[in-house]
């Protein structure tokens, strides 16, 4: 097994030496170990005539099995690791900053109190590049904006609200109890940065109410959306759970109707992939935990 991630080591960073350096052995014993692999398999892995080595076709069939091997390895010790240490271990979870802001305090925080012993690892990116991480099992769990493929994953939901309107006092939607979507048409907005599964969402619910969205400044941070409101830049979305969190006093908070725009978040899992105990009795302390009515 040593050997194997020596070698996938090689294949990940293209360089022996480099390679030999990270795993602090010398380099001929680096190389020798890698001959000795050949040998075995009785094929080349690696094309060593350039500068950097590249893997030959049967070197890219290796490294896959040799993944698979890994994985496998490290799933029986996580097993074991189950049977001898009931609910203890790590837990990685991805999800976009903006659902940190709500899952964290509303789940994780609760739950290392009841379980001191378990701790997380959280991964902040948004929800397609969670769904990604979740399927090649670089995480145990994502918390995304619905929709997901569902075929590829177990679901638990979460939350299910809508998003509201951020706007400065001054407005004149600022005296109103709510606002609908065709009320901003002519409206500058400030919208989550590219990549977020939320602002493609409010983006798509504009052309649906027949006008494109006029956006005139983005963040991937939604405090600073907020600031933005607040300096009278234009209109921010924000989810609804977040919003008990503003303050500001020079921004006021309207729902969002007629339509609405939803902010359904689940947890998502891999079914195929084994699931520790840890993670099992999460899921299971999300059922009491949901802000799903």
């Amino acid at each position: 097994m040593r050997n194997l991630k020596y070698v996938l080591e090689v294949a990940n960073l293209h360089n022996i030496t480099k390679a030999a350096e990270k795993l602090h052995l010398t380099q001929p014993t680096l190389s020798k170990m890698v001959k000795s692999l050949e040998d075995e398999l009785g094929v080349i892995l690696f094309d060593r005539s350039g500068k950097y080595v590249r893997l030959t076709d049967a070197g890219s069939a290796a490294m896959e099995q040799i993944r698979l091997i890994i994985a496998a390895v490290d799933n029986l010790h996580m097993t074991l690791d189950d049977i001898s240490n009931l609910k203890t271990g790590t837990i990685k979870i991805g999800l976009p900053p903006v659902i940190s802001s709500v899952f964290v305090p509303k789940v994780v925080t609760p739950f290392q109190k009841k379980y001191p012993n378990i701790s997380f690892e959280l991964i902040e990116q948004g929800s397609k590049n969670v769904e990604n991480m979740v399927l090649e099992g670089s995480i145990d769990l994502g918390a995304v904006l619905l929709p997901v493929r569902e075929g590829s994953f177990g679901i638990k939901p979460f939350v299910r609200e809508n998003l509201a309107i951020v706007v400065h006092k001054s407005h004149p939607l600022a005296a109103r109890t709510e606002a609908s979507l065709t009320d901003l048409r002519e409206e500058p907005l400030i919208l989550f940065a590219k990549g977020f599964a939320m602002r493609q969402h409010i983006i798509e619910a504009c052309v649906s109410a027949g006008f494109e969205a006029n956006i005139a400044y983005e963040s991937a941070q939604w405090d600073l959306l907020v600031e933005l409101v607040s300096a009278n830049l234009g209109i921010a979305f924000l989810p609804e759970p977040l919003c008990e969190k503003v303050s500001n006093q020079n921004v006021r908070i309207l729902p969002l109707r007629n339509p609405s725009i939803p902010w359904n978040v689940v947890l998502i899992w891999n079914k195929e992939r084994y699931i520790s105990k840890c993670m099992r009795e999460f899921i299971r302390f999300l059922e009491d935990h949901s802000l799903v009515v």
